[in-house]
């Protein structure tokens, strides 16, 4: 490699004070300490500073730099290299010349990064920042010749791992919106030749509903090309507010025509969207962008959006049940999933919004454990005018559907298409008490799962066979109207979002009074 050696001594021989200064700080930045310490602060700006957390992006940063370390160590063990034989400004260590290290981290660290602002940002300034992000290996590279640390070669496979480290993990880790798969800049100019040139009919006229706070603008410009490809173009795009939470945009849409709504939104912006087209037939795509999005989820829908977006627009109409219900406080409306009163309500209420964002659904189960010392309720139910059932209760719950976040089913039997609601009553005592409810819900589970209902589809009748009121764990019951009334004011919730304490709640279902686009498999 007398070539290389050559290269080397003539940067030996090129050294200034200046220089070396210059390439004191250029190496510095491909230390250890360095990357680790940036790398880390970058994953934490990427999960805690957006609205929503990038927990994709965090992963493909953080596991391509330590990647790029692995192979690099692996690499160091294999080829016994000695370094060049000029004077070294820094102290040698116990490793091969080969692969330059400081190349390679610097490239994961800072390569990533700039693949990080040009998928992800859409400012002014995303290509100059990235152009310089991606300047800084070089710099490295070359701080580590001129410092006598590495032959050419050595840096040049520097620059190959740590780009081919984050090659992989944008493979693995941001597949069909990455840097790796980028659309072309003129996207949706071809969708829309495309969809120009098939014939189609007549398409509805169309307004997407979207919640800001948890649907970015990237996830928007994904929803737009997909519009575009099924022939929607220039789509209204509506953003709820704080103030107004779906149903005013809705009821507007709705004056002006519009014949299919999209709802990109969680749990509540669904409820506020589905309450006002409640009874109207206009038919509704869901588009899950929240924590829970209980709908989506039971339904089987995809949870990416494009994906659910595609999915809904080539789909078939079908009617689901909703619940109305009211209480003292707040007015009558629509719930898609559940309401309830007691632990689930309080649990709500205790999980902030930062919490939510940053730790996804498993905040609300540690928000749910300090629930567990409130003291139980004690309510009387009434169901479809029958007589008054009195019972104690940790937490009751009305529901349209049964499963919730990582498969649990509160209320396995529960079906939005099924004409009736269903209650629960749960009221474990102790640690048994709660071994027993998990006990009783895996056997619910199991029946609803498949063979034929064993509920009495006509009268509100326990499903446990533990009887009315004899201490069991978990009760469950089927109504059209269900009375709740509570002995002290308690927490409620309708659809995950918190109505404020009260002493009663009102149900009754509403049979087909929303229609939600499917794909026809779900069916």
């Amino acid at each position: 490699m007398t070539a290389e050696d050559t290269a080397v001594e003539a940067l030996e021989d090129a050294r200034t004070a200046t220089l070396d200064t210059a390439s004191t700080i250029a190496s510095a930045l491909g230390d250890t300490a360095t990357v680790v310490g940036l790398t880390l602060l970058a994953c934490l700006a990427l999960v805690l500073v957006p609205r929503l957390p990038r927990w994709r992006e965090a992963v493909f940063l953080a596991v391509g730099v330590s990647l790029q370390s692995v192979i690099f160590v692996l690499i160091t063990a294999s080829v016994d290299r000695t370094r060049p034989d000029v004077e070294r400004m820094d102290d040698s260590p116990p490793t091969s010349s080969y692969t330059s290290g400081h190349t390679g981290a610097a490239t994961a660290l800072y390569a990533g990064l700039a693949v990080l602002v040009l998928s992800r940002v859409r400012a002014p300034w995303r290509k100059p920042l990235a152009a310089l992000l991606l300047l800084l290996p070089l710099l490295v590279g070359l701080a580590r010749l001129y410092r006598g640390m590495h032959h050419p070669t050595d840096v040049a496979g520097g620059l190959a791992n740590g780009a081919l480290s984050l090659f992989v993990m944008g493979r693995a880790v941001l597949p069909g919106h990455s840097w790796v798969g980028r659309p072309p800049a003129d996207a949706m100019d071809i969708a829309v030749a495309a969809a120009e040139e098939q014939p189609a009919p007549a398409q509805k006229k169309l307004t997407v509903i979207v919640n800001p706070t948890v649907t970015d603008e990237a996830t928007q410009e994904q929803l737009r090309l997909v519009l575009a490809q099924h022939g929607y173009r220039d789509t209204p795009f509506v953003a709820t507010t704080a103030e107004d939470t779906g149903g005013g945009q809705t009821a507007e849409a709705l004056r002006a025509g519009t014949e299919l709504i999209v709802v990109c939104g969680g749990d509540g912006t669904v409820r506020a969207v589905a309450d006002t087209l409640a009874g109207t037939g206009v038919p509704l795509v869901l588009v899950p962008s929240g924590t829970g999005n209980l709908l989506a989820r039971h339904l089987h829908l995809p949870l990416r959006p494009a994906e659910a977006l595609a999915a809904g627009l080539t789909g078939e109409p079908r009617a689901l049940d909703l619940g109305r219900i009211e209480g003292d406080g707040f007015p009558a409306v629509h719930f898609t999933a559940m309401a309830g009163a007691g632990l689930d309500a309080t649990m709500l209420e205790e999980t902030s919004d930062r919490a939510k964002s940053v730790l996804g659904w498993p905040a609300y189960v540690l928000a749910g454990a300090k629930g567990l010392r409130t003291p139980r309720m004690r309510l009387t139910v009434r169901l479809d005018g029958g007589p008054e059932l009195r019972r104690t209760a940790r937490m009751v719950l009305l529901a349209n559907i049964g499963t919730v976040q990582a498969g649990a089913a509160p209320v396995p039997a529960a079906k939005p298409d099924d004409g009736l609601l269903d209650l629960a009553v749960f009221d474990p005592r102790g640690a048994g008490g709660w071994l027993r409810a998990a006990g009783v819900l895996l056997r619910a589970k199991r029946r609803g799962a498949g063979g034929p209902d064993t509920r009495h589809r006509d009268t509100g009748a326990d499903v446990t066979g533990t009887g009315a009121g004899d201490g069991g764990p978990v009760e469950f019951h089927t109504f059209r109207r269900a009375e709740l009334a509570f002995a002290r004011p308690q927490s409620r919730e309708i659809d995950g979002d918190p109505v404020g304490p009260g002493l009663r709640l009102t149900a009754e279902v509403r049979p087909g009074a929303l229609t939600v686009m499917l794909p026809a498999r779900e069916r």
